[in-house]
């Protein structure tokens, strides 16, 4: 037969397009034609191909070979395509069944010798053809536990294109004849003590801050001199955050897959993910994208968990500024000429900054106050607007960190209450769209759970100064709900309204 046709998919952010791929044979000089707006990775598959195929033992077609690669007007990037190409060059030469391919989805790789080789975000590409009723899905071996999380998905791995010819022939127990690349090894990981919130001592304010910031999901701003634990803050506040729900955790997964980060062996993703980019990132680093294929960037890698912006001053202003869309809307879009993706980025903001350039405590401080004010400055106001929490951390003596060794709590303490008072938030906004307490709009926060006045007295004196703003307001409700919510209270009294809003104003002590 001179025509083939097999399946594969082709990535826009993290969402999989399905492709058809055709194969033809017919008159007019040897060679191989890939139309359907492939990059220069694909088009550069006609030699992989070949070599693949005949170093597989099998025979190239003398004759013109076009490939068609439909939807036409759908980009299509990167290596993933080789399997499903020289499948279907193999079955319209009549090499292998026709019927045993024309409804697979093929997706891997070929190195010259016809091993087959993992490729990023086959996870996203698997769910997708499930959902379109495509149940068969071959991959590569270094792809099979990650195609595997997929329960509706018939998962064939295979190391070579040798042992995939074999299989379509009726012979499986020929595979292990054929090269393929062996497996990384998995090196178990070396024994170390886990981080745990009991380790920052002298600062009992700022890791309750923190416990509230996790209870509720509200972002944070962690002000201090060097040295004060604003680091050892937020690195440990994954560790009092809840396990990543089934769906949560296939998403994150999804996402690291397309980012190529996912650890060998250990595929999905269980535990909130932890994002701390360098202050000289830029801005696609940051929000995502590429001149090429268009990749997720460090909201999205932080999606479900936290992002951990350090030395927050010393980001340029406009890199900064590009968290404020996907902080409002949960995800990113990524708009260029070719196409346009959509990342997920629902994630919890915690910034950090020293109070001035040189960093110095108290009197040992050179700036002038001109200097500390410019130096704050470049976190924009709107920036601002959208945190939850500030906290001042101030330099801790030697008595203080003595004191605190019998009142610190560890992690696994902190993250019992802070999981009691996410799933009491979850039951008091079950129905809704909303599971914790910093996501809820600020009209459907007054309209469904209205506080009584003496909660709000401490606010409306504050208000009346000028002191706070309606969305400030909004955010010292939230708070004390949050508040209420650790201290297993039906609602907000006064005192938990007061401390929500010397958290929001950066007075606590």
């Amino acid at each position: 037969m001179a025509l083939a046709r097999t399946h594969a998919v082709a990535l826009l952010g993290v969402e999989g397009h399905g492709v058809e791929v055709e194969a033809h044979l017919g008159n007019g000089p040897a060679g191989l034609t890939i139309v359907g707006l492939p990059d220069a990775a694909l088009r550069e598959a006609r030699d992989r191909i070949r070599a693949a195929i005949l170093n597989s033992g099998e025979q190239w077609p003398e004759e013109h070979i076009t490939i068609s690669l439909s939807p036409a007007s759908l980009p299509k990037r990167g290596s993933g395509f080789d399997l499903s190409i020289a499948a279907a060059v193999l079955a319209a030469n009549g090499a292998i069944p026709v019927e045993g391919i024309h409804d697979a989805v093929l997706l891997a790789e070929l190195a010259l010798d016809g091993r087959t080789r993992a490729i990023r975000g086959v996870l996203p590409m698997v769910l997708a053809e499930t959902g379109r009723g495509r149940r068969t899905v071959v991959v590569a071996r270094g792809n099979a536990e990650e195609a595997g999380l997929v329960a509706d998905a018939d998962v064939v791995a295979v190391g070579s294109l040798a042992e995939l010819v074999a299989r379509l022939r009726g012979r499986p127990d020929v595979s292990e004849s054929f090269p393929h690349e062996q497996p990384r090894p998995v090196e178990p990981m070396a024994p170390g003590p886990r981080p745990d919130l009991a380790d920052v001592l002298g600062q009992p304010v700022a890791r309750k801050a923190v416990e509230i910031a996790a209870a509720g999901g509200h972002n944070t701003f962690l002000l201090g001199p060097p040295g004060t634990g604003k680091s050892l803050l937020a690195e440990r506040l994954p560790t009092i955050l809840p396990r990543l729900s089934t769906a949560d955790s296939i998403q994150v997964t999804a996402i690291h897959s397309c980012a190529g980060t996912l650890p060998h062996g250990r595929p999905l993703i269980t535990e909130p993910p932890f994002c701390d980019p360098h202050h000289t990132a830029t801005r696609a680093a940051i929000v995502g994208g590429g001149a090429g294929q268009l990749r997720p960037g460090a909201v999205s890698l932080s999606h479900c968990g936290i992002l951990f912006i350090d030395e927050a001053p010393e980001f340029p202003r406009g890199v900064l500024d590009s968290l404020r869309q996907p902080l409002e809307s949960g995800e990113i879009l990524i708009a260029r000429a070719a196409a346009t993706a959509r990342f997920p980025a629902r994630f919890q903001l915690v910034l950090a900054a020293n109070p001035c350039p040189c960093g110095k405590p108290g009197a040992a401080c050179v700036c002038s106050s001109l200097t500390r004010r410019r130096y704050l400055a470049r976190l924009s106001g709107p920036l601002l607007d959208r945190v939850d929490l500030t906290v001042e951390l101030p330099p801790v003596t030697r008595a203080e960190l003595l004191a605190d060794r019998v009142r610190a709590e560890s992690s696994e303490v902190v993250a019992a209450r802070v999981l009691h008072a996410r799933q009491r938030a979850a039951a008091r906004l079950s129905g809704t769209p909303w599971s914790c307490n910093a996501g809820i709009p600020g009209a459907e926060l007054r309209r469904r759970f209205p506080l009584r006045p003496e909660a709000l007295r401490v606010l409306g004196r504050a208000m009346d100064r000028g002191e706070v703003s309606a969305r400030g307001a909004d955010r010292i409700i939230r708070l004390a709900w949050t508040i209420a919510d650790l201290g297993d209270r039906p609602a907000p009294n006064a005192e938990d309204t007061g401390y929500a809003f010397t958290l929001w104003s950066g007075t606590a002590r």
